[in-house]
């Protein structure tokens, strides 16, 4: 072999020691990032639980629903709650939320629908139908008017995008993922308890006065649910 080439051989050694050197003593980060990811999660579970559970248009019309037609008839309101709020965290994780920002008149138009919508559904609930009369012909929300619901709700959208934004503990889709499978299960638990508070709550509005004021009131607070929407914009 040539000097040149022995040169050569040299100099990689003498690179790659000095590599292996220099590599010995950098700190190894991986548990702290791993710390950090668990930290991550653990705070996107609580604030999972706590948006989920506390009062909002979906838990309104859901211990409604769990009041005028039982838990097992308002199961597909309930799934379609949980998993449309899902599907649309992943939809908005992968790019939805940056055709808003793209169009900022979105947003008005998502605000006025959301608002439109919300009055109709509270005046649905408020001219509910008596017991003999809904046993007869009245329905529940469906998997897909449920699904189709989180879309202009206004706490929904709050919830999904605060969870992308501060909470995901993945960069890129991966983080978009873990947000919603962490959501799912907690939301349906959560949502599931309003359902039985309104079951339960039937035994005592078996009478047409106090099922209305019952349903006057659901409706009064669905109303009251938009005065957030009414007086700030979406981020």
């Amino acid at each position: 072999m040539r000097s040149l080439d022995w040169f050569c051989v040299l100099i990689n050694c003498e690179y790659r020691l000095e590599c292996a050197i220099l590599a010995s003593k950098l700190p190894d980060y991986s548990h702290n990032i791993a710390i950090m990811t668990y930290e991550i999660v653990l705070a996107l579970t609580t604030f999972a639980f706590v948006s989920s559970v506390t009062p909002g248009p979906n838990n309104l019309m859901l211990m409604t629903s769990g009041a005028n037609f039982g838990f097992r008839r308002t199961v597909p309101h309930l799934l379609g709650v949980s998993i449309g709020f899902s599907v649309m965290v992943l939809a908005l994780g992968v790019g939805v939320a940056g055709l808003f920002a793209l169009v900022p008149q979105a947003w008005v138009v998502l605000k006025l629908v959301s608002v439109a919508y919300m009055v109709w559904l509270a005046w649905k609930i408020a001219h509910a139908a008596p017991p003999k009369a809904r046993e007869a012909g009245g329905r529940p929300f469906s998997f897909w008017q449920a699904a189709a619901f989180q879309w202009v709700n206004p706490k929904a959208w709050a919830m999904a995008l605060t969870a992308l934004s501060a909470y995901a503990p993945l960069p890129g889709l991966a983080g978009v993922v873990v947000v919603s499978g962490v959501f799912g299960p907690i939301n349906l638990v959560c949502i599931s308890l309003w359902v039985l508070i309104g079951q339960g709550m039937a035994r005592f509005l078996t009478g047409r006065a106090r099922l209305r004021a019952f349903n006057w009131t659901m409706a009064a607070l669905l109303l009251a649910s938009l005065y957030p929407v009414l007086t700030a914009h979406i981020h």
